[in-house]
C-alpha cells in the first residue's frame, strides 16, 4: 500500500491526529455529528502544515485549504522553523 515504512508511519500519524481532532470537536461542539467531526478532523489533519503557518502569522493560507493551491500552501515553512 505504501512505498516505504516512512510513508506508512506518516499516514498513521495523520490518521491519529484526525481522530483526536474529531474527538475534540465532538466534545466542544454540541450536536455535531460523528461523520461531520470525522470529516473536519481529516481536513484539519491533512492541512496541519497550513494551519501551523496560519497560526504563526500567515492566516491568508487558510483560504487555500481544499483548493488546487493547497499543495503550494502546504509547502510553506512555518515561521519558527525559519528562525
Amino acid at each position: 500500500m505504501f512505498d516505504s515504512k516512512k510513508d506508512a508511519d506518516a499516514h498513521d500519524k495523520m490518521l491519529e491526529l484526525a481522530e483526536n481532532f474529531s474527538l475534540f470537536l465532538e466534545k466542544q461542539i454540541e450536536g455535531i455529528s460523528e461523520q461531520d467531526a470525522e470529516n473536519i478532523g481529516l481536513l484539519l489533519s491533512r492541512s496541519k502544515d497550513v494551519l501551523v503557518a496560519a497560526c504563526k502569522g500567515k492566516p491568508e493560507l487558510l483560504l487555500n485549504i481544499g483548493s488546487e493551491d493547497q499543495e503550494e500552501a502546504s509547502n510553506v515553512t512555518p515561521l519558527a522553523a525559519k528562525a
